[in-house]
């Protein structure tokens, strides 16, 4: 899986598959530097997961498993009052959910995690998903964390996330590329072990401070499986957005309608050794009942150690949630992205823009699209306006408070043939589903 990764990066870098040595040097920075907040699922890095309910609640920014910037460190609402994507009540139907450990714990800490299972019938490069006919265990997700409460005064806290399965190669700390903290950590060809997060945190009054490793707060989808609505994830996610920054970011809550984050970091994607140094921030405004905006940016050196000899500039996203109805949502994104190289040779000019529709039908059934058009330059290789196009259709079925299924018909559209689809064409359709059992 991870070769698989790096030639698409490999690809961008050259307008086709590189080598197996070229794929190794391009992983620092093309799996995550032409690269999310593990988001939202939840708000808090996977981190706003309170009960271990694998929901999403893009309309009302509760926590189901990352830190998205939408409530990051500020504490977390209760996953299990919220639906799959429109914010309403599960109610009785489903039931609460089950725990592994229960919230009232003799260690006051809130203990959980997920088991994601999927299969896909192509590979699409340059995303997740690139292990193609086979049933597997793309997450065996385990968390625990101490949410600091600065309500009274001075609160303590902190998180840890551990991941194992297909998906981990693609979230570990490639920023560069040395083998350190889990880089190093495969198992065999596909699988392997990840720690996303390894964090502190302190919080007094409003604001609160985490200090470590944690999830982006850029962008809309993640790496956790219960923080997007779809099996699959956007290019722009894994081409043009970091997973993950060490550092310190701070989020205060000025108000009910309004969050703001600042936090410095030390480059992209890379674990506890330094990899550059860059500005974290943006904000959170509730603008109505039904609308909120999220804007996030990262400015200053992202890659400072990668075989590109040093990656700097600047990234901006911007997020709007609309609950057009009760039922229907709308959610809209635009990433664009500008760096250089030390030598300032455009490295990476990318624009993405990716836009949802999610209309629940009752509180087992959502159907949703997302229809994506991602553009990179890239001076350094050649590349001029290359498009990827990502049309998407699926339904979330989730048959207990713990258990949800997620198939999905994707069609990407490679207009230049760059290799991101597996019949190396550009026009393919790939059928996935996965199941994520929450606890």
């Amino acid at each position: 899986m991870r070769r698989m990764r790096l030639a698409f990066a490999a690809m961008l870098a050259a307008s086709c598959f590189a080598s197996s040595s070229e794929a190794q040097q391009s992983e620092a920075v093309y799996k995550r530097q032409i690269r999310q907040v593990e988001y939202q699922v939840g708000a808090v890095s996977p981190s706003d997961v309170a009960t271990g309910v694998a929901t999403t609640s893009y309309a009302t920014g509760c926590a189901d498993g990352c830190d998205h910037g939408q409530g990051a460190g500020a504490g977390s609402c209760d996953a299990s009052a919220c639906d799959s994507m429109a914010g309403g009540c599960l109610g009785g139907s489903l039931g609460e959910p089950w725990r592994l450990v229960p919230a009232d714990n003799a260690l006051g800490l809130n203990i959980g995690g997920w088991s994601n299972i999927g299969y896909h019938t192509n590979n699409t490069f340059g995303t997740f998903n690139t292990y193609k006919n086979r049933v597997q265990l793309q997450q065996q997700w385990f968390y625990a964390e101490k949410v600091a409460d600065g309500s009274n005064g001075l609160g303590l806290g902190g998180r840890i996330d551990y991941l194992y399965g297909t998906d981990a190669p693609d979230t570990q700390s490639f920023g560069i590329p040395n083998n350190h903290w889990d880089n190093s950590w495969d198992n065999g060809g596909a699988y392997g072990h990840a720690i996303p997060q390894l964090y502190g945190e302190v919080a007094m009054g409003s604001t609160a401070v985490k200090v470590g490793h944690f999830f982006t707060i850029i962008g809309n989808e993640v790496v956790a499986a219960t923080g997007n609505f779809f099996y699959s994830r956007q290019f722009t996610f894994y081409n043009a957005e970091p997973f993950t920054h060490t550092g310190a970011l701070a989020t205060t809550t000025v108000d009910d309608q309004t969050t703001l984050y600042n936090g410095y970091v030390m480059g992209w994607d890379s674990g506890f050794e330094d990899n550059g140094d860059a500005y974290l921030g943006g904000f959170k405004r509730q603008i109505s009942d039904s609308t909120s905006l999220l804007y996030a940016t990262a400015l200053g050196r992202f890659g400072e150690n990668t075989w590109l000899g040093g990656e700097r500039g600047t990234i901006h996203s911007v997020l709007l949630t609309n609950s057009l109805t009760d039922r229907l949502t709308y959610i809209g994104q635009a990433d664009w992205m500008f760096t250089n190289d030390a030598a300032d040779v455009g490295v990476r000019n990318t624009f993405g823009t990716i836009h949802y529709l999610i209309y629940k039908l009752n509180d087992r059934w959502s159907v949703g699209s997302r229809s994506e058009w991602f553009n990179v330059s890239q001076e350094v290789n050649g590349i001029r306006n290359a498009d990827l196009y990502n049309q998407t259709f699926g339904f979330n079925y989730r048959a207990t408070s713990n258990l949800l299924f997620r198939p999905e018909i994707r069609q990407v559209w490679d207009k230049e043939a760059l290799g991101a689809n597996d019949n190396g064409g550009t026009s393919e359709m790939t059928f996935g589903t996965d199941m994520i059992f929450t606890f």
